[in-house]
């Protein structure tokens, strides 16, 4: 039996469980056309492309996401705790995607469980954060129209900010990309 392909889908191959991050398919003269999957291993974010046909056949995992508060930090792991069974449990930094810095005790993070065991976190695009301190205007980069200065945020994380921006304010932060998104509303 052939599963079809989705992307976001969780397949198992090679004892590794893998995200489909996209595929495409191409055709390449008379030859019969080959379909390119980029997968991503859930585990530790590594990322490798196959050909279905080398995927066959495609078997899709089971998973579910949880609920899991944040306890603390123990050398380069984060111990977390399941929401409904109140287990405790750790992720590795593989497993973090480095979105360590993000992380705030006492907080609530979406968990991916296959085979009933946490394998990932799965962190928000967007997270609010607190400036904790402001460079002076006169430290500040970017062209006339879209001055910003340097921020340092209650995790610690360095980025650019406008300069209306004031210690104690309230931010948006894209997680992926480390940027500032925007000015909470207060």
């Amino acid at each position: 039996m052939n599963i079809p392909l989705k992307r976001g889908m969780l397949i198992r191959h090679q004892n590794h469980i893998y995200a489909v991050h996209d595929f495409q398919e191409r055709h390449t003269g008379k030859q019969r056309p080959t379909v390119h999957v980029a997968l991503r291993d859930v585990r530790d974010g590594h990322q490798v492309d196959r050909t279905l046909d080398q995927l066959e056949p495609v078997q899709e995992v089971a998973h579910a996401f949880r609920n899991a508060q944040f306890l603390y930090a123990r050398d380069q792991t984060r111990i977390f705790m399941d929401s409904q069974s109140f287990d405790e449990f750790e992720l590795a930094a593989p497993q973090l995607h480095g979105c360590e810095p993000f992380l705030k005790e006492g907080e609530t993070y979406r968990v991916l469980y296959v085979d009933e065991q946490p394998l990932s976190l799965e962190m928000p695009e967007i997270i609010k954060l607190q400036v904790a301190e402001t460079a002076a205007p006169g430290h500040s980069v970017g062209a006339s129209a879209s001055v910003m200065k340097e921020a340092t945020l209650e995790n610690g994380l360095l980025v650019h900010v406008p300069l209306f921006i004031k210690m104690g304010d309230t931010i948006r932060v894209d997680t992926r990309t480390r940027t500032y998104v925007g000015k909470e509303q207060a």
